[in-house]
């Protein structure tokens, strides 16, 4: 089955999962301010979302069975919450105020703040503050996809360490993002090594929660490793691309925002890396403005073209692309051919894709 195909069949069944998750915490809310934050956190979660990590665990589980069991979908969800969790968090310390083309989590309350003409804090640090509590919930709901499913308590356990691994690894990627921001002699395999952690460890945990489940051989739990960090490496270099370069009306997000906060991209290094002195210094100066101009960002994504980074980045995903699809060619024999064909289609789509 291709990625489409996969969509059609459990994308609802995921997003009803997730809502089940909310419905059973808001069923025992009695305090309204509380309601309020659950409720608006539930529309936020369902608001979009390609969903590409519970496909991928439900898509590895069914890679080793026979049969399909439906029992997969509910603990499936659980990265989706800790997705989630990063991406409210994410947008508070990029201070990006949409989210696939809607308002950002912490915006929603600093929205929330004005409705009401709340007086005791400042509207954008009450969106800040309830949104860093909002990253907080996602993360702990997350984990009740592992106590209530028909698993056993082994497989339940192991899961859970698997995202708190996870966390762990989405946390450190973070911090070191964020202490490059005052490195200047960064290479592409600084990034790299960053990515594998920031995106790349959930998409491979994701996929090692559903072998967990399908009590999947020893043998191919390095393979699915390697093509789940290689296949997140490929899709934050793309996501990279897409958000310079990309069209805003499909991406949902403006494409001045990584260049407005001089954010470490494949990108900025190849650039480094592809132009002489003398624009290199011109880059610098230009990123390291604090009031960049209109004119300004659109003079940084002039000498991005004068690097050449698209093709550059391009063939720098690839190499992964190739590592993934090396990994995915050793497990063909040991799982189903319809997953085979969903794995293969969905490394297709993320180097591919426009949004």
């Amino acid at each position: 089955m291709k990625l489409n195909e996969y969509l059609k069949e459990y994308k609802d069944k995921i997003n009803d999962a997730i809502k089940s998750i909310f419905d059973l915490k808001l069923k025992n809310i009695k305090n309204r301010f509380l309601e309020d934050y659950y409720s608006e956190l539930k529309d936020y979660f369902l608001a979009g979302g390609k969903r590409i990590r519970p496909l991928l665990c439900i898509a590895t589980y069914n890679a080793f069975n026979e049969r399909r069991d439906e029992r997969i979908v509910f603990p499936s969800v659980g990265t989706e919450f800790l997705h989630n969790a990063s991406l409210i968090h994410d947008d508070i310390i990029d201070k990006d105020d949409f989210r696939r083309g809607k308002p950002a989590f912490h915006l929603r309350f600093r929205n929330y703040h004005e409705k009401y003409e709340l007086k005791r804090m400042i509207a954008s640090d009450f969106g800040n503050s309830i949104g860093i509590i909002g990253g907080d919930s996602a993360f702990f709901l997350g984990l009740e996809a592992y106590f209530f499913n028909d698993f056993n308590r082994e497989l339940n356990l192991n899961a859970i360490k698997y995202y708190k691994q996870a966390f762990i690894e989405i946390a450190d990627g973070v911090l070191i993002e964020t202490d490059m921001v005052n490195q200047t002699d960064l290479t592409l395999a600084d990034y790299i090594e960053m990515i594998s952690l920031k995106t790349g460890a959930l998409i491979e945990k994701s996929i090692l929660i559903g072998a967990n489940y399908a009590k999947a051989a020893d043998e191919c739990i390095n393979d699915l490793s390697i093509y789940g960090v290689n296949l997140g490496i490929v899709f934050q270099i793309i996501d990279d691309i897409l958000g310079t370069f990309g069209d805003e009306k499909v991406t949902g997000k403006p494409t001045d925002g990584d260049i407005r906060e001089n954010k470490l991209t494949a990108l900025k290094l190849t650039a480094l890396d592809n132009l002489e002195n003398s624009s290199k210094i011109q880059l610098i100066e230009l990123l390291e403005n604090p009031s960049m101009t209109k004119n300004d960002v659109q003079e940084v994504k002039d000498l991005f073209i004068k690097a050449d980074v698209v093709n550059s980045c391009k063939e720098l995903a690839n190499i992964y692309f190739q590592k993934a699809k090396s990994s995915l060619d050793k497990l063909k024999p040991s799982i189903n051919q319809s997953e085979v064909e969903f794995f293969e289609s969905l490394l297709n789509f993320v180097v591919e894709r426009k949004f």
